[in-house]
């Protein structure tokens, strides 16, 4: 069955975001974390340092709907990694209870777009930066 899943990459920390999500949502790792050190070397691969050994190559999380989070750590022979605001994800909850719950968790350490309120369509909806510099929209179309 197809599917789709968003693929987050980070500057060192995607373990630690990681860990923060499976709190978040409550779900666990679909297999463990594969680390740089796992895998071997494949052609055009510069050599990893024993500190970029234990990056994380791989690690994926169920969330909401069926979708799938998937990070990575990118070492600086990778690219500079930039977050920023061309990405949003969007979560839509069932209810206003379960979207201020995912929503007050993602907020914590991070910095509040919008706090979850009633907008022109009838949506609630909030927009929230975590610590980790991913942009989250999450809503419901319930009423109270």
């Amino acid at each position: 069955m197809a599917r789709t899943y968003s693929f987050l990459h980070f500057g060192g920390t995607t373990e630690e975001a990681f860990n923060f999500y499976k709190a978040v949502f409550g779900t666990e790792f679909v297999a463990p974390i594969v680390r740089m050190g796992d895998l071997p070397a494949q052609p055009g691969m510069p050599e990893i340092s024993d500190d970029e050994k234990n990056l994380v190559m791989n690690v994926q999380l169920p969330i909401t709907g069926g979708h799938l989070l998937v990070g990575n750590d990118a070492p600086a022979w990778m690219g500079a990694v930039n977050h920023g605001n061309a990405l949003d994800i969007g979560l839509e909850m069932d209810t206003r209870s379960e979207t201020d719950n995912i929503f007050a968790a993602l907020a914590e350490g991070g910095t509040i777009e919008y706090a979850p309120m009633e907008i022109y369509s009838g949506e609630y909806f909030g927009s929230v930066i975590d610590r980790f510099g991913t942009t989250w929209m999450v809503s419901c179309t319930t009423k109270p």
